[in-house]
Order: structure tokens, then sequence, then C-alpha cells
């Protein structure tokens, strides 16, 4: 399969390569680094990206930023980051990827365990990984051709403890490695609107 893996230079996407590159054609896409630029929150950047990679099997989202900040003290600009970027920014990939795929191609794309476990200063957060959830599960049973969408949930990844460990007391940590394996789960599997929780 040729995948296109946005995000593929980050922490969780390197893992989601590596996990797929042996059986596949994998293709990055980043802000800066990768085989392609892109940035998620521009509609023509998007569109610019697919255009050049032409058509795919396969496409997974694992980017994405978010606001974090005490509830009292956050604004709506700031609330608007999370809705802009790691909402707005993979809901652009899937309606405009989902015409740059195969017949029976599938799209992948990332929330979080703060969908359903809120933690403090993560209120932006657990609105937009809903939100994401949200739209694979309406876009599941719109999408013509055979083509699926999914969404992976994970739980913070080990090698991120230490930029946002203290975000999450008490939480089990997984490992990128086993989280990327979701991602294979969801391209290689059948299942279509589910939200695959590595927690």
């Amino acid at each position: 399969m040729e995948i296109l893996v946005i995000g593929g230079t980050g922490t969780l996407g390197k893992a989601v390569v590596s996990e797929l590159e042996t059986n596949h054609d994998v293709i990055t896409a980043g802000k800066t680094h990768g085989d392609f630029q892109v940035d998620i929150t521009d509609e023509s950047s998007v569109k610019a990206l697919f255009n050049h990679t032409g058509k795919l099997d396969a496409i997974i989202a694992t980017t994405g930023s978010l606001h974090f900040g005490p509830l009292t003290e956050m604004t709506a600009e700031q609330f608007n980051t999370g809705l802009q970027d790691k909402l707005l920014g993979q809901v652009r990939i899937g309606l405009i990827g989902q015409h740059f795929l195969h017949d029976g191609g599938s799209i992948t794309l990332t929330s979080g365990i703060i969908a359903e476990e809120p933690i403090r200063q993560g209120a932006n957060a657990t609105t937009v990984n809903a939100a994401v959830e949200g739209f694979v599960r309406g876009a599941a049973i719109e999408l013509p051709r055979g083509i699926r969408i999914n969404v992976v949930s994970p739980t913070v990844v080990e090698e991120s403890l230490k930029s946002y460990g203290p975000f999450f007391p008490g939480f089990d940590a997984a490992p990128a490695a086993r989280v990327a394996k979701a991602y294979r789960r969801s391209v290689e599997g059948a299942q279509t609107g589910r939200v695959y929780k590595v927690w």
C-alpha cells in the first residue's frame, strides 16, 4: 500500500512509520520536515500536499496542536488554537484526502485519552479530542467506495513524558511503538468508525 503519514516526523509519527514501512510504501509530511511540507490549518496547503502525492491507499494523521492552560485564565482565542489546528486540521485532511484515496482506502486520525478522562488545564484538549472522535463516527457512515475512517486514542506516550508527564499524574504511559500498532490495525483491518484506545 501507498500510505501518507502526516506528522510522520514527530514522536508518534516516527513510530507509526517504523511500524508500517517494512510492508508498505510510506510517505511522510510535516510542517517543516518530511518528504512533503504541509500546514494543516491552511486549506490550500493541504490541497497542494494531496496534489503532490496523488492517489493513495491510506492517510494517517498524527499531528495537531492544542492549548493547555487554566480554564480561569483561558481566552477564546487560546481555545481556538486547538479548534483550528488539531480539530479542523484533521477534519480538513479527511474532507480533502477522501478524494485522493483508491477504492477501499482508509483514513486514520488521532484523538487522545483525555477525550474521556479530563485533566487539569486540558479543557481545550478534551473538547477537541472528543470532537475528532465525533467526526470519525459521523463520517464513517457516509464515505463512499468502501473507504474507511477510524481514530486512534492513545494515552500519554512514554517518549513524551518529559514534556507532558506533569499533566498526566497517575496515568499509565504507553510506548509509541505499542500505540503505532493501533494505526496498523486501522490501515490493514476492515473496521470503520472505530475509536482504537491504547490506554
